[in-house]
């Protein structure tokens, strides 16, 4: 039997778009709310599917960080002062769903559980959001 559960999170974090024509150009910050789904099958001795702690923590390491493009110039300059995240792109909301789900599998093939993202949502402010789904 498959069960699936859900979890959301919040984060604050900046981030800019590299190559990006517009404001979000510039280092700007936002309250992102994230949302889990996933699927799988229960531990028959705990009747868990995964932690939500787990969940959470995962989603938790972009709390209160700057969200770079590897090729952005502001990278060394800011590395000076503080750790950045640096993605292989533009960390738009679309990236960081498919960062999140990625980085969720992957904790769940190293705990040696048999669930999966089904689905990851990013919401950059109260009124959009991009998704992915497996």
């Amino acid at each position: 039997m498959s069960t699936r559960i859900y979890k959301e999170v919040y984060f604050d974090a900046s981030h800019r778009l590299l190559h990006y024509d517009g404001k979000c150009a510039r280092l700007h910050g936002h309250r992102w709310r994230t949302e889990v789904w996933l699927e799988g099958t229960v531990d028959p001795r705990t009747q868990i599917l995964i932690d939500y702690n787990c969940i959470k923590k995962l989603v938790e390491i972009y709390d209160h960080q700057v969200i770079l493009n590897a090729d952005d110039p502001m990278v060394g300059c800011l590395s000076e002062f503080q750790d950045v995240v640096v993605t292989e792109g533009d960390p738009t909301s679309e990236l960081l769903c498919v960062l999140i789900a990625d980085q969720i599998d992957e904790a769940c093939r190293m705990m040696g559980l048999d669930c999966r993202i089904t689905t990851v949502r990013v919401w950059e402010g109260a009124t959009c959001y991009a998704e992915v789904s497996r």
